[in-house]
């Protein structure tokens, strides 16, 4: 364990090291060449009112470098995503010295280091097989199984790393953690699988294939609402565009599942906001796929009631995803206009929405945020108007 934690400590130092170093050679590069002004450190209000280069030279920029991952932090999807996980891992006293020891480097030096340092940070590959070892050990303790998931956590944001969790291991063992007795340990693997999973069809086949599902849609019922939260959010990303997913998404009851939870004012908003939100996507993705039989959950009043029923709420952010998800099912073929006016009140729910954007428009800091759901309302009416009228022409007929 010790050796483990050595290793985590070097990159993450390596790492703040290289950003140190990066930074300083453009700050370098943007000074006056005197020996009297040196190199020199501004906060970060000084950087943002400081001019963009719209041309790069040969000699990076430090905003140019740390713009291309391949060359700074070897695999995160973000400045952000690495610098989180090495200050976590770092030692805030060994972090102001070695601050203070690059301030007294020359450039050529910082570019020494710099190429230095590269060749010494290990990769994220051995760092994630490193905490997939980890969590494999039936000695780990509890405080160490945490700190392995939440590097694993951070190191899957790119597809690369994603791809690989599966070649080393690690969704097998995290879809295990699903059944661990600690609600953070399936928590925070659930939403691992679910960052791997995200617009990954490679990652989404693999894990369904594990049989995640099921013990995710079980997670989803659970009493801790972080766990539940975590959950739903990785049953989106595994089955979102991908019809197999869904399928076996149907045949666990997951329709059921849905129409629980926006049925039921009892559930937190924030599981609601995803249900909502996975309704939106399942019915795109039948919009893509005309030649799929519909659901039967599309066609179900009660179901649809639900959704309407959500514009109701005082949350902007649920009645934006509601409206969405209603655009969607008001283009599907079996999405009858007339059960959405005579028994969902579609029409009455339309007017009084708009009637309450418009005194949210005149709050200065909600405006135009109330202003863009304004526009998917009247789209959405127009949409189930002319649908009432197609429907009305056809009884004529």
């Amino acid at each position: 364990m010790n050796t483990r934690r050595n290793r985590i400590a070097s990159r993450a130092l390596w790492l703040m090291i290289l950003l140190m170093i990066t930074m300083a050679i453009g700050r370098a590069e943007r000074v006056n060449n005197s020996s009297s002004a040196g190199l020199f450190w501004s906060t970060a209000k000084e950087d943002e009112d400081q001019p963009r280069k719209a041309e790069r030279n040969d000699d990076s920029t430090a905003a140019a470098i740390v713009n291309d991952h391949d060359e700074l932090d070897g695999g995160f999807s973000s400045i952000d995503g690495m610098l989180q996980w090495a200050i976590g891992h770092s030692d805030p006293a060994t972090l102001k010295e070695t601050a203070q020891d690059v301030q007294r480097l020359s450039p050529s030096e910082l570019k020494k280091r710099q190429m230095e340092i590269k060749l010494k940070t290990p990769s994220d590959a051995q760092l994630i097989q490193i905490a997939i070892d980890d969590l494999n050990n039936s000695t780990l303790s509890l405080e160490d199984s945490h700190r392995a998931l939440q590097e694993l956590l951070i190191l899957v944001e790119p597809i690369d790393n994603a791809n690989d969790l599966s070649k080393l291991g690690g969704l097998s063992v995290l879809v295990g953690q699903l059944n661990h007795p600690d609600t953070d340990i399936r928590k925070i693997s659930a939403w691992i699988l679910g960052k791997a999973s995200q617009n990954n069809p490679l990652v989404q086949k693999q894990v369904l294939e594990l049989g995640a599902l099921s013990k995710l849609m079980k997670m989803v019922k659970s009493s801790f609402v972080e766990e539940a939260v975590k959950a739903l959010y990785t049953v989106s990303s595994l089955i979102r565009n991908n019809l197999a997913g869904q399928e076996m998404f149907y045949v666990e009851a997951g329709d059921l599942m849905l129409q629980d939870i926006l049925g039921n004012l009892s559930f937190d908003i924030r599981l609601r906001r995803k249900a909502v939100s996975l309704v939106g996507d399942l019915a795109k993705c039948q919009l893509e796929n005309m030649h799929k039989v519909e659901p039967p959950l599309f066609r179900d009043r009660f179901f649809l009631k639900s959704v309407v029923d959500l514009t109701a709420s005082a949350d902007l952010d649920l009645q934006e995803k509601a409206l969405a998800a209603i655009k969607n099912l008001l283009q599907l073929r079996t999405t009858e206009a007339l059960v959405l006016k005579d028994f969902c009140g579609l029409d009455t729910a339309l007017e009084r929405l708009r009637q309450q954007l418009q005194e949210v428009m005149l709050e200065e800091d909600q405006r135009d945020y109330a202003m863009d759901v304004e526009a998917l309302r009247r789209e959405v009416e127009l949409i189930f108007f002319r649908k009432l009228d197609d429907s009305g022409s056809n009884m004529i007929r």
